[in-house]
């Protein structure tokens, strides 16, 4: 990483604290997510952060959509490509929490994303349950 992952992580929170657009957090926040997770090697501790962060980029996108839109007005109908959130659906996945996983991909829908995961592990939390069904019955 250009900077140290602590670094990183001290700046995000600064950038933060400074008068800005919701727009504005919210490309902090994906930059962030993107820098800890291509760093992850280097900075594991990055990834605990990398779920904060995208978090808080799905709550800012909840609260101020405009901020994943060019469209004006209060109720944009279209939305920019946003990836820190699929970035930590993949990452809930490969630790196994799919029901969580699920839950961030589902919201994710609302801004026109994210359908695909919906399926994905709608379809594998599916297949585990039947699997453990039938495990249980025998």
């Amino acid at each position: 990483m250009e900077a140290s992952g602590a670094d990183l992580v001290t700046r995000v929170w600064e950038a933060l604290e400074l008068p800005g657009e919701a727009m504005d957090y919210h490309f902090v926040l994906q930059g962030a997510v993107e820098r800890l997770w291509s760093g992850r090697r280097s900075y594991p501790d990055g990834l605990e952060l990398l779920e904060v962060f995208a978090l808080l980029d799905l709550e800012l996108m909840e609260a101020a959509p405009q901020a994943v839109s060019f469209d004006t007005g209060s109720h944009p109908a279209s939305f920019v490509h946003v990836t820190s959130v699929p970035r930590l659906v993949m990452l809930l996945e490969r630790e196994g929490a799919l029901t969580d996983a699920l839950e961030v991909a589902r919201r994710l829908t609302r801004f026109d994303q994210g359908e695909d995961a919906v399926t994905r592990l709608s379809e594998k939390i599916g297949a585990l349950v039947a699997e453990a069904t039938v495990g249980g019955a025998a």
